[in-house]
């Protein structure tokens, strides 16, 4: 390979491994709350899981993972997240 085309592959490479060990040193190893929350918006029911430090953080990741499925668009996002789950369970 060319000197002039490895240096663009070792910063891709490097990019990745940085990325990735980010994501591994920032992702909490245990929270203390866990739950499923079940989002109905529009007639469709999407249950997601989320962990949390608190049981709000732990029900809003949920909430948001759910509504993002089941939305497209900003406003249709906002409403879902702002309307009550259908169910919340919570995992030891």
């Amino acid at each position: 390979m060319k000197t002039g085309k490895k240096l663009p592959v070792l910063l891709g490479i490097g990019f990745i491994v940085l990325f990735l060990a980010a994501m591994f040193l920032l992702t909490p190893r245990s929270a203390k709350f866990n739950c499923e929350v079940c989002m109905t918006f529009e007639g469709r029911t999407v249950c997601r899981k989320g962990g949390g430090e608190t049981r709000e953080a732990a029900v809003r990741i949920a909430t948001d993972t759910a509504c993002t499925d089941l939305t497209s668009g900003m406003t249709p996002l906002l409403q879902c997240q702002s309307s009550a789950p259908t169910r919340v369970t919570w995992n030891p």
